[in-house]
């Protein structure tokens, strides 16, 4: 196949990484920013190689002219979380997304595949706009904890490695590992609510700090400069307390003040 046939075939699936990794970033961003847990942690998108599609091909007998249809992975995109419990959550966020259509599910979480791999699989139905028009096509989400991906990462370098014939050592070495990092993510669960809580409240006070730093700098452009200097060291003052509800109280109070700068400027414009 010549090169701009590659090109031609793999470029809507670029474009559907990179707006399925916008928006799923975005919703790590919703939750954040209204003070909310996020059950994604981290997005990853990419589109198979070239490499890796022939390897395919070859490996499943497939057509030349049917590897759009037969593969489902040519566009795929690596939803990360923190906990076990926050698959299903994701799960179900994509179930009820109306710009994605599912094909299939695969559960390989419950159903731990014999390597010990464990994650989950989603396929879905995604349209692209391109120069020619709208096209719909494939992608493969992987929803998965840090410490599977950990896992499933290097698994994959060694499968890549060995070709399939990885030695018999190495393999009961990544079952073993396998079987430690279901005791991790375990663990890691027993303490979910603690964690979770720490996080939320680290949030919220970055939250906080950006709102008053923005407030802050716009000040500086209508406001006497040694006022916004009184109120800088004040920030600086009850930032160093450690003190969430004198930050969240000086936060308001800011708001207060800013907003009678601005009624002023528009009073005089």
């Amino acid at each position: 196949m010549e090169i701009q046939m590659w090109r031609e075939i793999l470029d809507p699936y670029y474009l559907a990484v990179d707006e399925l990794t916008v928006k799923f970033n975005h919703i790590i961003r919703e939750h954040r920013n209204f003070d909310r847990y996020s059950p994604i942690e981290q997005v990853i998108g990419r589109v198979k190689s070239i490499t890796s599609i022939l390897e395919k091909v070859q490996k499943k007998n497939i057509a030349m002219e049917e590897l759009e249809e037969r593969i489902d992975d040519i566009a795929g995109i690596r939803i990360i979380c923190q906990f076990v419990e926050d698959i299903d959550k994701v799960v179900s966020i994509i179930r009820n997304r109306k710009d994605m259509r599912i094909k299939s599910e695969k559960d390989y979480i419950t159903n731990m595949k014999p390597s010990g791999y464990r994650s989950y699989h989603i396929i879905i139905y995604y349209e692209v706009n391109t120069i020619n028009g709208p096209k719909e096509l494939k992608a493969e989400l992987q929803i998965r904890t840090l410490a599977m991906n950990f896992w499933a990462t290097i698994e994959h370098s060694l499968q890549y490695k060995y070709k399939g014939n990885m030695p018999s050592h190495i393999r009961g070495r990544l079952s073993n590992a396998s079987e430690a990092i279901i005791v991790l993510d375990e663990e890691m669960s027993s303490v979910r609510d603690e964690i979770m809580d720490a996080q939320n409240s680290f949030q919220i006070k970055d939250n906080i700090v950006s709102d008053i730093l923005n407030n802050i700098q716009n000040l500086y452009k209508v406001a006497n400069k040694r006022e916004v200097m009184k109120i800088q060291d004040e920030f600086y003052r009850i930032y160093s307390k450690e003190d969430l509800e004198a930050l969240a109280h000086f936060s308001k109070q800011l708001d207060i003040i800013s907003q009678g700068y601005r009624a002023q400027s528009m009073i005089y414009t």
